[in-house]
């Protein structure tokens, strides 16, 4: 079977739009989309938890979401074949009047009082969208788009390219304080204090707000979109540095703190039976446009 394609948002038909807005809510409606949640929700484990990590604040942070994100695109391809995850480009669509925001797609920001998004297919007052796992007690889809209050902006092209300029894919310790390493520029775990402390993935996930913090952020659509985007980034870099591979490629030596707490390359990511070895080329399952 010949690989398919992951389209910018921008550059989607009204139909292709419409085809995977009722994809997605057919998912909602199984119960599987929910699944999800409950998986990201499980895996969001912080590295001052002393526990293994596979999806956050590790070197598998990239190869765990693009399987993650290939989990959730079959899932939708099972409903509707021509259905493929988006990639939205946050650094070229970093508006609340960009398109990803109309009414016919993922609807826009969430009101002044409670947060709550009323417009789109996934507002609550539709019926067909009720957060069932979060980590608050709303059942509603809720956004606050550059969190006014304490405002934050989305990341620039600049940025991308600090990223997809480290030449090595990560370094020791293998966590939130890893100073270089494409894989931490990308996840945007920064040392200052407040919005510095975000960049690049972080900071758009700071940036939407509401659902989009912390672990139950997949139950904004959103979510997929954006790491779309990232799973292209990785994509891009991996292109650009196709000698520098995975890492760490063996679990960190006796005494280190982050031995058994990491995992190599060949090591499985719970809860898939997938090592990030096995999800390092893509080529033949899709491909980016």
């Amino acid at each position: 079977m010949a690989a398919y394609t992951r389209k910018d948002q921008r550059d989607l038909t009204k139909t292709e739009r419409k085809r995977f807005v009722d994809a997605v809510l057919e998912l909602k409606k199984s119960g599987k989309y929910d699944d999800y949640v409950r998986t990201h929700i499980d895996y969001y484990v912080a590295d001052g938890e002393g526990q293994l990590r596979v999806a956050h604040m590790c070197p598998s942070f990239l190869p765990w979401h693009r399987k993650f994100l290939l989990d959730f695109e079959r899932s939708l391809r099972e409903i509707d074949d021509s259905v493929t995850v988006p990639y939205w480009d946050w650094t070229r669509d970093n508006s609340a009047k960009s398109s990803l925001w109309n009414d016919d797609f993922l609807g826009g920001n969430g009101r002044s009082s409670d947060y709550q998004v009323t417009t789109g297919p996934f507002a609550y007052a539709r019926g067909q969208w009720t957060v069932r796992y979060g980590m608050t007690e709303q059942s509603f889809l809720s956004r606050d788009f550059g969190r006014p209050r304490n405002p934050i902006t989305l990341p620039t092209a600049d940025d991308v390219d600090d990223a997809l300029g480290q030449s090595s894919y990560d370094t020791s310790p293998w966590n939130s304080t890893s100073r270089s390493g494409f894989r931490n520029r990308l996840e945007g775990w920064g040392s200052g204090d407040g919005n510095a402390r975000f960049r690049l993935h972080n900071r758009v996930h700071r940036w939407v707000g509401g659902q989009m913090l912390g672990g139950g952020s997949v139950n904004d659509p959103v979510f997929w979109l954006h790491h779309s985007f990232i799973d292209l980034l990785w994509s891009r870099w991996q292109k650009e540095n196709p000698k520098a591979g995975y890492m760490p490629k063996k679990q960190p030596p006796e005494g280190d703190a982050q031995r058994g707490k990491v995992a190599a390359l060949n090591d499985k990511m719970a809860p898939f039976d997938v090592s990030p070895a096995d999800m390092l080329d893509h080529s033949a399952i899709y491909r980016y446009a």
